[in-house]
């Protein structure tokens, strides 16, 4: 195992996986550690870097061990974090707080405020409603709510920005991030000044991170210190990254438009390629050079998906779960057998998967899950089915908000978790009518970076060309004609029952958050 091989780091929401490929894109090895997810309060979500840290010093060292590859073979480091992961820092670079992590909508107010000022940067969100996940919010809720924090802060930036800077010790950003989510536009001259003056964080654009580089650029080399703790050779090269979700459209080979990068996992991101601007009402971006540069990158999004599945096994699954143990199989396998004997629409049940929020095509951080149509009839396995084809409705109205504006997909190309439900994807493929490709390696984010990774050491001349060398399709599946008849109407449903309830919801969020 001489390699050549290159290291891809996905740090998720949950985990870090770490993975060692050669320069066809197939994985040696991947180890991965877990950290923990805190939440203070409803709607809030925060991680502690150094729990960060730890656990990638863990999963690395177990790479290696595993895999019995010499770390000289190791040519180059790429990484990919969790967006709108925001991190304070002091003038040493260590965090002043734990980090506001993307699931996090404190910031509604902060976000409500900022789509208010009208400004023309606000073209990144359709022109509609902010996200409170974007670090702008976040950042304004922080110099609002915790102003002795915001004042000490020197450094903030994201959690591939923190990272880097551990890695190599460079304080460099991604033209990933800030094109994504801080309204930064190469083609208009960069950071919109006058944006951040009006909504009172004119102080901040001293304390991001410079200089903006593009994805695969060396952003640095390894530090001899950090090398050593990490097991791997000092001075290699590391790759400026990005966010994983973005990063995993590079490992999925989405980089020409007419696809659409399917990410899955806690969360749904719907991502594609545009040669020319697109900005819509419910439509993220397209952003300047986010992915490539000279193209245009279009996002929708939903913000709990897998980890709505996950909440349902953890508190409501019991049975199955005594079930699977004495089957000796994973209760995933028992709920979805129940779930494949109800047939699709679930018998009148209808689930809106907003259980932390809409992200696209509402952008409300005060939406909240709902589960209607429920009778006594109904069992785990309806409950189950529903859930996931709640969200594959949310997919569904994602997908018609680009069809309505010129973009129409004709493929999706999956990753993530929940590609290893076939009843799921098969689920998604024939709610939106479309095909969803798989690729041979699930894990798009972690080969992304390694294509990343393998750009930075020159081994590639380009991001394009590394990822048509390392990325090789598995198989595709085809949505069902009939079935997709079938989950029209309660498409139209699902579609219907979110904007006579908004009002409600959002007060009762409201009087919570006032401590009511």
């Amino acid at each position: 195992m001489t390699g050549p091989y290159v290291m891809g780091i996905d740090f998720g929401t949950e985990s870090v996986r770490v993975g060692l490929f050669d320069l066809e894109g197939r994985p040696a090895v991947f180890a991965s550690q877990a950290y923990p997810l805190y939440h203070p309060r409803p709607g809030w979500a925060e991680q502690r870097p150094e729990e960060w840290w730890s656990a990638l010093v863990t999963a690395t060292r177990a790479a290696l061990e595993q895999s019995g590859i010499p770390k000289e073979a190791i040519l180059g480091v790429g990484a990919d974090c969790t967006s709108c992961t925001v991190v304070a820092m002091d003038d040493q670079f260590r965090p002043l707080r734990p980090a506001i992590i993307w699931m996090d909508v404190r910031a509604a107010d902060q976000a409500r405020r900022i789509a208010q000022t009208g400004h023309p940067a606000l073209k990144y969100n359709g022109y509609g409603n902010v996200s409170a996940e974007w670090l702008p919010c976040k950042v304004l809720w922080l110099k609002e709510n915790e102003p002795a924090i915001y004042d000490q802060a020197r450094h903030i930036g994201e959690f591939i920005d923190w990272l880097t800077q551990r890695l190599t010790g460079e304080w460099v950003g991604s033209i990933n991030n800030t094109s994504i989510r801080w309204y930064y536009d190469r083609a208009e001259g960069g950071w919109p000044e006058d944006f951040y003056a009006q909504i009172g964080l004119g102080d901040l654009l001293p304390r991001f991170p410079q200089p903006i580089l593009d994805m695969g650029q060396v952003a640095g080399t390894l530090r001899p210190e950090v090398a050593e703790e990490l097991g791997l050779p000092p001075g290699i090269p590391v790759a400026e990254g990005g966010a994983d979700a973005f990063v995993a459209m590079i490992g999925l080979n989405v980089l020409r438009p007419g696809k659409m990068a399917f990410i899955t996992g806690s969360s749904h991101l719907h991502l594609g390629q545009s040669a020319t601007p697109l900005h819509a009402k419910g439509i993220f971006g397209a952003y300047t050079d986010a992915v490539l540069p000279g193209q245009y990158t279009v996002e929708g999004g939903q913000i709990s998906t897998g980890s709505v599945v996950k909440w349902f096994k953890d508190n409501f699954a019991g049975k199955e779960a005594a079930e699977a143990a004495a089957r000796g199989v994973d209760v995933y396998t028992v709920l979805t057998e129940k779930a494949q004997a109800v047939p699709p629409g679930s018998e009148g049940l209808i689930v809106l998967d907003y259980w932390q929020g809409n992200r696209t095509p509402y952008v409300d951080p005060e939406a909240r899950g709902i589960v209607r149509g429920l009778s006594l009839a109904h069992g785990t396995g309806h409950l189950f089915r529903a859930i996931m084809e709640g969200i594959a409705y949310g997919t569904e109205h994602i997908l018609r908000t680009f069809r309505a504006n010129g973009y129409v997909v004709e493929e999706m190309v999956a990753a993530g978790g929940p590609t290893k439900s076939p009843l799921w994807m098969q689920i998604h493929a024939d709610v939106s009518n479309v095909p969803i490709t798989l690729t041979e390696v699930p894990d798009a984010p972690a080969l992304g970076s390694a294509i990343l990774a393998a750009v930075a050491a020159g081994l590639f001349p380009d991001v394009q060309s590394a990822a048509d060398a390392m990325v090789h399709v598995r198989r595709q599946i085809q949505p069902d004609p009939e079935m997709h008849q079938r989950y029209r109407f309660f498409v139209e449903q699902y579609i219907a029952t979110y904007p006579p309830l908004q009002p409600l919801i959002q007060e009762t969020v409201r009087h919570v958050a006032r401590g009511g």
